[in-house]
């Protein structure tokens, strides 16, 4: 019998906020039956109602979170990536590689390039967030030539300036906790990209902070996109680049 074919495991975003979701919605629908309706003068209030509500919705939040963990990352990933003009030699930077999800899927359109993935490894953003697993993933998806998995501070790059042609981002900015964090880390992702190198970032919060921060630092960006049906929650997406000649 020929064994299965190995598959990677690109993780469950923000494990803790799924399993809340899942835990308020099932305290909701539990209490439901027993939360009395109120009656002021002639208007009912009917808290049942409420709290059913309440409990579907966080229930079909959670699921869709899984959903897109499982499915709509993947989708997610490849429209990100095509928004990039490859040639096959570059050097791409992926912030916040998580599982690798994006550093993997740039080292597929690479030839004789490199992609680099950094990452704190936080398990709070990425269940099971570890480098091995990361590299066991490249190794999967035969790419681990390719690929470079370092730790790293999204706020302070340990690279040089205007070292390479790409840099993507997903589901990182964000959990930097500060404004501050957040704006370094836009101006470092600026620093490192060469003239005529291109960013792709995605978030789902705070993307117009992060447009405003690469536009003072100089990106010339595109319009931003969001998507609504295959994202949740639904992620927008910052495409730009740094103006001067492309060089390599």
């Amino acid at each position: 019998m020929r064994a299965t074919p190995a598959k990677p495991d690109y993780g469950i975003d923000a494990p803790g906020v799924i399993r809340s979701l899942f835990l308020i919605g099932a305290l909701a629908l539990l209490a439901s039956p027993f939360v009395p309706s109120l009656r002021l003068g002639h208007v009912i209030f009917v808290f049942h109602s409420m709290f059913l509500g309440i409990g579907a919705v966080c229930i079909a939040e959670g699921l869709l979170m899984i959903l897109y963990a499982r499915y709509g990352k993947l989708w997610h990933r490849d429209r990100m990536l095509h928004r990039i003009t490859w040639q096959g030699d570059e050097r791409v930077l992926d912030v916040g590689t998580g599982a690798g999800l994006l550093m993997i899927g740039a080292a597929k359109h690479l030839t004789t390039g490199r992609a680099f993935g950094i990452d704190p490894w936080s398990k709070v953003d990425l269940a099971g967030n570890a480098r091995e697993r990361t590299l066991r993933n490249a190794e999967i998806e035969g790419v681990q030539e390719k690929v470079e998995v370092l730790d790293g501070d999204a706020t302070s790059l340990k690279f040089p300036d205007a070292c390479f042609d790409i840099v993507v981002s997903n589901l990182c900015l964000h959990n930097i906790p500060t404004k501050e964090g957040r704006d370094q880390a836009c101006r470092e992702i600026v620093r490192v990209l060469k003239p005529g190198g291109q960013l792709v970032v995605s978030d789902f919060i705070k993307t117009r902070r992060y447009e405003q921060v690469f536009r003072d630092s100089g990106i010339v960006l595109e319009l931003g996109s969001t998507f609504w049906w295959s994202t949740f929650p639904p992620l927008r997406v910052l495409t730009g680049k740094k103006p001067g000649p492309a060089s390599n």
